[in-house]
């Protein structure tokens, strides 16, 4: 089965693979649908990629606010 990806906005590389592949996070419109926030494995010419998730502005807002409860140190 085929899809249409367009990423509309590159946000951020959140790391780098030794094969050249890279984690990261763009907002992505999957086959013509409304653009989401995606995290996932892209090769360096954004013509491939891997099962990644993508998340709208509410579970962003609140992945972020889980994420800023955590205890790091």
């Amino acid at each position: 089965m085929a899809f249409e990806f367009d990423i509309t906005e590159e946000i951020d590389v959140l790391s780098e693979g030794n094969n050249g592949w890279q984690k990261e996070l763009n907002l992505v419109s999957w086959n013509q649908r409304e653009p989401k926030y995606d995290i996932r494995d892209w090769n360096k010419d954004h013509e491939r990629c891997r099962k990644g998730i993508t998340l709208t502005v509410d579970e962003v807002v609140a992945l972020r606010d889980a994420l800023n409860e955590l205890d790091l140190d």
